[in-house]
């Protein structure tokens, strides 16, 4: 009996390690899911797109990025106080070599866990400073995503597409009103646009206000006064009911994005694709 469990166990571990395992509870495990999820996403494209090559890693050095700049135009990119500095996404970057040699990215990924409101009052915790309430005021936590999308925005400037993807839950990213229900019977409603509880609005400015939970990748040009105008928007994806997400449905949304950026990058790409 003992080693039955022992394997039942041991198998049930090694499943986890997979797309379709069990991540985690807390903020923490859920920025390990979207880093094992992504990496799952990248094999799935070198199964997909065997003549084209592929590879992962989890930052992208400022002084690369600032490198990038100065390519464009020799006022750009020339400030740098922290030579190490970089920037990490939480599920890091997964990029593709053109034909001419050079690693174009195709695919960033980042994961925020916010708000516990649902499982304090499922267990009956009243929080604050007094603890006689049953929600948390919001923190302003989230605001840290808007350095990292602009610092890829930077590194991409010459690129006609933008695969910057961010998967919110919690409580602190609803778009409906919900209820839940106390130990004692008592029932709480949430309020998806409460000022002391939705942080998406913060975010908002990521993607111009364009619709959450849409595949934003293909830059966006409006009419300005001088010209076309390039919008580089975050692909913003929220449960939108303060659930956890569902790492299969993560997984799809990467393969479409990523997906989306190889057809951006065509002919760029075109000399592998049509090898054979």
């Amino acid at each position: 009996m003992v080693n039955r469990q022992s394997d039942r166990l041991k198998n049930q571990q090694e499943e986890s390690k997979g797309v379709l395992g069990i991540f985690g509870t807390e903020a923490k495990h859920h920025d390990l899911a979207v880093n094992e999820v992504s990496k799952a996403a990248l094999k799935k494209l070198e199964e997909k797109f065997p003549q084209l090559t592929f590879r992962y890693r989890d930052s992208i050095r400022k002084e690369e990025i600032n490198k990038a700049l100065n390519k464009i135009d020799s006022e750009l990119g020339r400030t740098l106080f922290v030579t190490k500095a970089n920037i990490k996404p939480d599920g890091g970057i997964i990029e593709v070599k053109d034909d001419e040699g050079e690693w174009r990215v195709i695919l960033v990924t980042e994961a925020k866990y916010q708000g516990k409101d649902i499982d304090n009052i499922k267990a009956g915790i009243l929080v604050g400073k007094n603890k006689d309430q049953d929600t948390m005021v919001a923190g302003n936590a989230i605001e840290r995503s808007h350095k990292n999308i602009s610092e890829i925005a930077n590194f991409m400037l010459t690129e006609s597409y933008f695969p910057y993807v961010i998967f919110l839950e919690g409580t602190n990213f609803l778009t409906k009103n919900i209820s839940v229900t106390r130990p004692d019977g008592r029932v709480v409603v949430l309020n998806y646009n409460s000022g002391s509880l939705n942080r998406l609005d913060r975010l908002s400015a990521a993607n111009y206000g364009m619709p959450f939970n849409k595949n934003l990748c293909r830059n966006k040009f409006v009419k300005g006064n001088d010209g076309l105008v390039m919008l580089q928007a975050a692909s913003m994806y929220t449960t939108g009911d303060g659930s956890r997400w569902d790492p299969l449905e993560m997984y799809k949304i990467m393969l479409e994005i990523a997906e989306t950026s190889l057809k951006m990058l065509g002919s760029d790409i075109f000399k592998q694709l049509t090898k054979g």
